[in-house]
This record gives C-alpha cells, structure tokens and sequence, in this order.
C-alpha cells in the first residue's frame, strides 16, 4: 500500500468546477457548482466574485454541446477552457486503486488542481478500464478518479459515501442527495460485491453504470 496523500503545503493550486454546456439549454445546476466554488474558495482563502463567475459561465455558447472547466486562482483570477464533450460510455469498468485517501484531509472536501494521487491511479488504469475506485485508511469506498459512485442495495436503496469518508461533495451527487432519492452510508467493497447495481457519477456525464471489472480486481491486496 502506498503513503497515505497529504494536502500541499504551499498555495500552489486552483479550484475547479468542471460542467457540461447544452445548447439551447446551457449548463445543469449552476447554482450548485457556484455554491461549491464559493464555499471552497471561502474554506480555503480564495477571493471570490460571484458576479464574474456567472458572467463566465453564462457567457458560454455554442452550437455543440461542451466540455468545460473553469478555474479560479487564489487572487480571485478565472480561467475557462472549452472542448467538444466526450462520447458518454454505456457502461464503465473499474479498479480498486492501491493508493489510499485519508479521510482527515481537509482538502479532499474541495475540487482543485492538486490531483496528483488521481493522476496517478488513472495513469495505472490497465487497458480496458475506465475508472479506479479509491478507499480511504479505514477501508472505506470513497470516489473514483473522476466520478462519486453510487450503489443501489439488493433492497433498492441507493447509497453513497459521506464527506466524512474522504470524499469530494460532486455536483451531481448533491442534485441526487437533495431531491431525497440517495442517502449517505459508509461503504465497504463488501457493500459493492453485494450491491445489486453500481453506478459512477459526475456533473459532466451524469450516471454510468458500472461494473468492478473481476479480472482486474485488485481487492487481494488488501487482504
């Protein structure tokens, strides 16, 4: 198992909000991606200009549909970049990462650059795969490189970790959580063994279903 990532300790990242544009419809839940920027940009010392984020984001058009990311420097800079939006998958087969979160770290609470333990598991990712699931000190099921995830028991019940677990507060797991169909519940790879379906979600694709791809499953390791 590799050392458990701790936050920088320099100011040397930015925050990120990353969002789907739609023509004709522009981008889902902006109100939350604002709310998450500002929170983290408060948390974490950033300026912030509300008014400058919304003109960015509602600046945006397009007659394809987009992949956007905007950033925001610690003196309150912006950066917006475009490109066309990936072809959403039907299914995505993932991993469990060797590397390991720890659910103390502040940090993790927030979308920034400071990506590198990510960087790495999707750099390990064996031909095939789309995703690694990582887990935090405990053994707990925290998030993948890129998405939330989010079970569905065999009783029906559809779950997700808590921020306690070391997870990011995702866009779309917020919308989910607060429309009262998904809870919050800590997770074990028992838990998705078991589940009766899996699904990995994020503001950009929405949800996938998913499968912990057997052949590659790297669960032994934590034996």
């Amino acid at each position: 198992m590799e050392n458990q990532i701790c936050p920088p300790t320099a100011a040397d990242f930015r925050l990120i909000e990353t969002f789907g544009y739609c023509p004709g419809q522009g981008i889902a839940h902006t109100a939350l991606h604002i709310q998450r920027l500002q929170g983290s940009a408060a948390a974490l010392g950033f300026d912030f200009d509300r008014h400058a984020v919304l003109q960015q984001m509602q600046g945006l058009t397009s007659d394809v549909r987009l992949r956007c990311r905007l950033t925001l420097g610690r003196a309150g800079d912006l950066e917006l970049t475009t490109a066309p939006m990936p072809a959403k998958l039907a299914l995505m087969r993932f991993v469990i990462a060797t590397t390991r979160l720890h659910s103390g770290d502040a940090l993790r609470r927030h979308k920034t650059t400071h990506r590198e333990v990510f960087d790495r598991a999707r750099a390990a990712l064996p031909t095939g795969i789309d995703e690694a699931v990582l887990l935090n000190e405990r053994d707990e099921v925290c998030e993948g490189t890129i998405t939330n995830i989010v079970i569905t028991t065999a009783d029906g019940e559809q779950l997700t970790p808590p921020l306690t677990s070391g997870c990011l507060p995702g866009i779309y797991r917020q919308s989910r959580l607060n429309m009262g169909g998904l809870r919050e519940a800590v997770l074990t790879l028992g838990d998705l063994q078991q589940a009766h379906s899996i699904y990995l979600v994020n503001a950009l694709r929405g949800a996938t279903r998913a499968i912990w791809a057997p052949q590659c499953s790297q669960f032994a390791q934590f034996a």
